[in-house]
């Protein structure tokens, strides 16, 4: 009897060192391939935290829309079916949070330097923050970077859009951005954009240079015009319930893993639309353009008025402490 129960206690105590022993899991899902800036970004998270955790935690990544599209995502982390995401900025406005889609606005920011006071300073804090209503948790944002007008005829003016059915995120700032150049907004996922340029059911769209090349849209899109004329990047999130049920070490490891994945995602976003752009030039499929100081004024010039048609749909006083971090004032244009 005495060896019987001693027997027992062995196995159990096996049991509980295996069950111990097995990892937590983080299914991380992103739509866009893992050659592109977010997804390198995503295998360096997942390295890291790895190395961070000793090996308690394995984030699976799952690429180009493996698990989930543009529209399922979201609700799929909500609901726990993924523990990760970092779905681009203007996926937040349909969720609820419109202040998301501030990032949307045409030329707000110039540059890195403008964009960074914002999503690494305490705006962008307080933007993360407004998704805990929504059982997620804000991590940090991620650069893809500058988005770059394409379609099969040559875009050098404003009116070269006119009448052109333009693929856009779902993001009412996009439609009125579109609307501006008098072309026409075409919601769709990110997963269906390069059938739907090949067939014609679009005829352009706007794109970081990764994204672009990466998806082979060059290869259906003849024209490319380095307008450079709107942000897109990225919100790395987690499920709330999953992130506050982890054991505070685990979470502290995980947040160090995070910070240096940022800083990683936005030293290679540039290096990786530069390297798109040379490849997107060799295959010789797509005629790149690069606007002149006036001709990219002419679309800032053009553009402006979404600033003030959908100043109350992000509020206004957002608008304006951006305005201030960034020094740009659509109304001197």
């Amino acid at each position: 009897m005495k060896r019987f129960f001693a027997l027992s206690c062995l196995l159990l105590f096996s049991l509980s060192v295996t069950a111990s022993a097995d990892p937590i899991i983080i299914k991380f899902s992103h739509v866009v391939a893992a050659a592109t800036p977010k997804g390198k970004a995503a295998e360096f998270f997942a390295k890291r935290a790895a190395e961070l955790t000793k090996n308690k935690v394995k984030v699976e990544v799952y690429p180009n829309s493996a698990l989930y599209k543009d529209k399922e995502e979201l609700e799929a982390l909500q609901l726990g079916s993924v523990q990760m995401l970092a779905p681009s900025l203007a996926k937040f406005g349909p969720l609820g949070v419109k202040e998301f889609e501030v990032f949307d606005f045409p030329f707000i920011f110039d540059d890195a330097t403008d964009l960074h006071k914002i999503t690494q300073g305490p705006i962008g804090a307080s933007l993360l923050a407004k998704l805990d209503a929504k059982g997620i948790v804000g991590l940090s944002f991620w650069d893809n970077g500058f988005k770059s007008f394409s379609a099969n005829t040559p875009i050098k003016t404003p009116a070269d859009l006119k009448g052109k059915k333009m693929r856009i995120q779902s993001s009412k700032v996009l439609e009125e951005e579109m609307r501006s150049v008098g072309a026409m907004p075409q919601v769709m996922a990110f997963s269906e954009v390069y059938q739907a340029l090949s067939t014609g059911v679009v005829d352009g769209t706007e794109n970081p240079i990764s994204n672009l090349y990466t998806q082979k849209m060059h290869e259906v899109q003849k024209y490319l015009t380095l307008t450079n004329h709107g942000y897109l990047g990225y919100a790395v999130i987690v499920n709330k319930k999953f992130w506050e049920g982890l054991p505070a070490d685990v979470r502290g490891q995980l947040e160090q893993a995070m910070k240096e994945s940022t800083v990683y995602a936005n030293k290679i976003a540039q290096e990786e639309n530069d390297t798109s752009l040379e490849e997107v030039k060799k295959s010789g499929k797509t005629v790149v353009y690069v606007p002149t100081k006036e001709e990219r004024m002419a679309f800032k010039k053009a553009m402006a008025p979404v600033h003030t048609k959908m100043a109350d749909r992000v509020g206004a006083d957002l608008l304006k402490s951006i305005y201030k971090e960034t020094g740009f004032d659509p109304s001197k244009l």
